[in-house]
């Protein structure tokens, strides 16, 4: 059985391929589900730790349930997804003696859905998570050591809107749009769905186990080809915390996790309707709120957080990029909408104002990103490009500070055809050995900042000359690159590096001594790329 996790900031969705149907069925998990209206099983990403030394942890529904969502407790975690893997400026508490960490916080999660699926008599022999566009190396590094965790024989990653792409069913030949807003990212890109060919599935394995059911049956492949892609940390906990912040500077309400699940349900009924009341008493506390927003008054506070702006930025950001392929707003012929936040009538208008409404489609907001990440397994050829530009670390010395260097641009499309070529040499006298620190460079104009404001975990947008940067090997034992035998001297070159990408997004180096005509490094693999 093949099973895909779309591991959300708000809520996290488990499917499954039915393979008497051929069909992918969205999964249910009894305390921990829980099903709204219409809506399909959503699992609510949310954790409480009861003891952090055993340990003893809640999940999903069952956390709501019993109200410990609603206290201002240090054991309750919420938007845990959009820490991991940032740098944190801030505090997270040490509880029972134990320090955690929002990767601590995210594998007890994900270990717990696991353990559940297991309850339920579920043997996955393959799984596939999704990630954002936009997430950076160390946040799929994660995810890739916590599927080693995992009883499972074969793991792959997808982009989200890639995968609500194919999630939506439809043919060959359309160039789509999948404009994915959900609780804690905005991810935005153009994919090209071609005709079914003879071939193999591709797709990103980071665990290898029995081949996939396509590889088995040599069944015809899909390909969704990825022509243009931009994302960034915006999403509805973003809103819920502009509403809990409107509220107190109106009503002078602190804000709190009860008033951000009160946001939540006003932000939610204000999909559907004009005007919107929640009404919260504590009979223990005595503890009263009534809260009251229009729909009017939640876009004025969309446009004094210059949401609208950012949405413009990003669909601007993905256009560009088509253009340089010769595609053009009038070409895309489907524009389809994924996640909650993508379902508010704010977000419904601003979309029809660029895309004649019978191009959009949204029935399938939750769904489609698990069902679509199935594809993988079923005969679908993903192919992708990088989405950050890759480079070397030096001393910039009009400067006076390290600075970066790009080897691999953004948008470089993998495999590589011929390897990027770069010539080193030694610095100081009687050099033993070369290090290079490759790092991920992050958009030159805006850089994401997560930190604390009180207890909360919020993000913001910095925008600055400078380059968001993650080091990729800088620590010890990964930085050097060769040993000098003989040692080096500054004036001459000394080495030749070649940098390549090949079909599993491996970055992988080759060095040439110069000096002695020898090899000191043969395609080795340093790290995979995103």
């Amino acid at each position: 059985m093949t099973v895909a996790i779309d591991f959300g900031t708000s809520n996290t969705v488990l499917a499954r391929w039915n393979a008497a149907t051929q069909q992918p069925e969205t999964l249910s998990l009894n305390a921990l589900s829980q099903q709204l209206g219409d809506n399909p099983p959503l699992i609510p990403s949310l954790v409480y730790v009861k003891n952090a030394q055993i340990p003893d942890i809640i999940v999903g529904q069952t956390v709501r349930d019993r109200g410990l969502d609603l206290a201002q407790d240090r054991r309750f975690f919420r938007n845990f997804k959009r820490g991991i893997g940032t740098d944190i400026q801030g505090f997270l508490p040490d509880l029972d003696g134990q320090m955690l960490s929002f990767e601590q916080i995210g594998q007890w999660f994900i270990e717990q859905v696991w353990q559940q699926l297991a309850a339920h008599r579920e043997q996955p022999e393959a799984l596939t998570f999704t990630v954002p566009v936009d997430s950076f190396e160390a946040y799929r590094n994660w995810l890739g050591q916590v599927c080693q965790s995992l009883d499972i024989q074969q793991v792959r990653m997808l982009d989200e809107p890639t995968a609500a792409a194919l999630g939506y069913g439809l043919e060959g030949g359309e160039t789509l749009l999948v404009i994915d807003f959900g609780g804690g990212t905005l991810d935005l890109s153009l994919v090209q769905l071609a005709a079914p060919a003879s071939g193999k599935p591709l797709g990103f394995l980071l665990k290898w186990g029995q081949q996939s059911l396509a590889q088995k049956s040599g069944q015809q492949v899909k390909t969704a080809r990825v022509l243009a892609k931009a994302g960034e940390a915006l999403g509805g906990a973003d809103i819920d915390h502009w509403l809990a912040d409107y509220f107190e500077q109106t009503q002078a309400i602190a804000p709190s996790p009860l008033t951000l699940r009160l946001a939540e349900r006003l932000k939610i009924k204000l999909s559907s309707q004009k005007q919107a009341t929640e009404v919260y008493f504590n009979d223990e506390t005595l503890e009263s709120y009534e809260l009251s927003l229009e729909r009017s008054q939640l876009e004025k506070i969309l446009r004094e957080n210059q949401f609208f702006q950012r949405l413009d930025s990003k669909l601007e950001q993905v256009l560009q990029q088509a253009q340089r392929q010769e595609i053009d707003l009038a070409q895309i012929e489907a524009v389809l909408l994924v996640g909650g936040t993508a379902q508010m009538p704010a977000v419904r208008d601003w979309i029809h104002r660029h895309f004649a409404p019978e191009k959009v489609r949204s029935d399938r907001p939750f769904e489609a990103i698990a069902h679509g990440a199935l594809q993988l397994q079923q005969g679908v050829e993903v192919k992708d490009f990088l989405y950050h530009s890759y480079g070397i670390r030096y001393w910039d010395r009009r400067q006076n500070c390290h600075n970066w260097h790009p080897i691999i641009q953004q948008g470089q499309p993998y495999p590589m055809e011929k390897p990027v070529e770069l010539l080193l040499g030694a610095s100081t006298e009687n050099q033993p050995s070369l290090e290079l620190i490759l790092g991920e460079l992050g958009d030159e104009e805006t850089r994401t900042e997560v930190y604390f404001e009180g207890d909360r975990l919020v993000t913001r947008q910095i925008r600055s000359g400078s380059t968001q940067v993650q080091p990729l090997n800088d620590r010890e034992g990964a930085r050097t690159i060769a040993t000098l035998d003989p040692p080096g001297f500054p004036g001459s070159d000394r080495v030749r590096v070649y940098f390549r990408i090949d079909a599993d997004r491996f970055l992988r180096i080759t060095v040439e001594d110069i000096l002695t005509n020898r090899f000191l490094l043969s395609d080795q693999a340093v790290v995979q790329l995103s």
